[in-house]
């Protein structure tokens, strides 16, 4: 679907988006693949390992999803748009509430209005689990970026861009993560976690771009494709990173929850599974045309996926597995 595509990402420098970088030109012949983001330092090392000269088809450009005008001269002749910049520190969002509705927020409404009125084809947007019923800003900033991104099948008119939406849980190893804590705090032989019961999803990069990449390609517009992925419980990341040190509990930081939700029951009624993943289609009744060929079969009306109650996790084995393979990456 890529080979001879132009495909932009949004906060391409990015643990997700250099990853994607690598599988798009591994697996792909694009005619131009661009990178958006504001930082040039990035995206000079990012030129690096991507040189244009190794790949013509590379293009860097410098921007912010809130310029608006910025939005609009990269999306030209563009046929495929991955939004995966955000402002996503849960403290930092909490401390700079307002940064992160710029970015979050009226940095989605910059997308939607430059991808119609360029011509773009298909948006696909990174949510988090965090999305699902929010307790900081963080979260409440990537719901109201879901609903502006699904919302925006209604705005094309007689376009044909279509707007999708990919959620899924933490990713093993991207900045910020507790790994990459954990590993740096085991030199000092011990450890902090903030509630023994914890537990989240779990997702490697390569797998959450292989996904967006698929949704990317079977999305009609206005669902949001969640994958089933396992669950882990703290104290078995603890153990599989740093199994000689001792642990301190905290307690639960603000804005953080215990147990992570990627679907609520509450919107169990609009969503449907298929072998790998579920689909939550859009509340607006006209869009239910485009989802009666694509099978798959209703959950029961009190479904909830949560890593709580999740049916697949990890072993301290397999976590370890993941691990061995992010050092060897």
């Amino acid at each position: 679907m890529l080979d001879g595509k132009t495909i932009l990402i949004t906060g391409g420098t990015g643990s997700f988006g250099k990853i994607c970088t690598g599988v798009i030109l591994r697996d792909y012949k694009p005619r131009r693949l661009i990178i958006y983001s504001r930082d040039e330092l990035k995206q000079h090392e990012m030129s690096q390992v991507f040189p244009d000269q190794r790949y013509p088809c590379m293009r860097y450009f410098l921007g912010d999803v809130r310029d608006r005008d910025r939005m609009y001269r990269a999306f030209d002749k563009v046929d495929y748009v991955i939004h995966a910049a955000a402002l996503k520190q849960v403290p930092a969002a909490e401390y700079n509430p307002f940064e992160a509705v710029k970015t979050n927020i009226f940095g989605a409404e910059n997308v939607i209005n430059a991808a119609i009125d360029q011509g773009v084809k298909k948006v696909i947007a990174l949510s988090t689990d965090k999305a699902a019923n929010p307790i900081n800003l963080y979260g409440a900033t990537k719901l109201c970026s879901d609903k502006l991104i699904i919302a925006g099948n209604n705005y094309v008119g007689g376009n044909d861009t279509a707007f999708s939406v990919v959620r899924y849980g933490n990713v093993v190893g991207s900045r910020g993560s507790v790994i990459p804590l954990f590993m740096k705090m085991r030199e000092a032989g011990e450890i902090t976690v903030t509630d023994p019961r914890m537990t989240r999803f779990w997702i490697t990069l390569e797998q959450g771009v292989r996904f967006a990449l698929d949704s990317l390609e079977r999305m009609v517009g206005g669902e949001m494709f969640i994958p089933k992925i396992p669950s882990m419980n703290i104290m078995d990341l603890a153990k599989a990173v740093a199994p000689e040190c001792s642990i301190k509990y905290i307690g639960i930081r603000p804005g953080e929850k215990l147990h992570e939700v990627m679907i609520p029951v509450d919107e169990a009624r609009r969503t449907i599974e298929y072998g790998g993943y579920y689909v939550l289609k859009p509340e607006f009744r006209f869009f239910a045309n485009r989802y009666k060929k694509n099978g798959g079969a209703p959950v029961h009306d009190s479904f909830e996926y949560s890593s709580a109650t999740n049916t697949k996790w990890l072993s301290i084995d397999e976590l370890r597995e993941m691990l061995g393979g992010l050092r060897a990456a």
